[in-house]
């Protein structure tokens, strides 16, 4: 496998202020930025259209976990419900097969949007899993 290229099956969320069993995910996603295309038609020239580079959009971070008894994420987001929105900053760290940090990618200033809980079916025996979905302000890669 070549030097630069890591398996992404280890990896940590650190949010602040929550610490311990809450920041244990089995799946993160969203880690994701788009920019926007836009398309100008020059007068007289039919053969192409310009596409320019418009704004940055940047994904919702997506996390999921097995269900606990903490019911800290709930709460985050029904303050927000409220109008408490609590910003925090949200670090999503990868670790080598020896425990060594490879990349840190920092979301700033993020709130829940969105919390799924789990899914019940009575003829299932699949973990009870509880998703949340983060907005923030920005997103920074930090290579170690």
């Amino acid at each position: 496998m070549p030097e630069d290229s890591y398996a992404a099956s280890r990896f940590y969320v650190s949010i602040e202020g929550v610490t311990g069993e809450q920041a244990l995910f089995t799946e993160a996603s969203g880690l994701q930025l788009e920019i926007e295309v836009f398309e100008y038609t020059e007068g007289g020239v039919n053969s192409f259209v310009h596409k320019l580079p418009g704004r940055t959009k940047v994904g919702n971070l997506t996390l999921k976990r097995g269900m606990t008894n903490s019911k800290a994420f709930l709460d985050w987001i029904s303050n927000v419900a409220l109008g408490k929105i609590e910003r925090k900053n949200v670090s999503i760290v990868m670790f080598n097969s020896k425990g060594d940090e490879l990349m840190r990618w920092n979301y700033d200033g993020a709130y829940p949007v969105k919390w799924t809980g789990p899914q019940y079916q009575a003829s299932g025996n699949a973990a009870a899993i509880e998703s949340l979905e983060l907005a923030h302000s920005g997103l920074q890669l930090a290579k170690k």
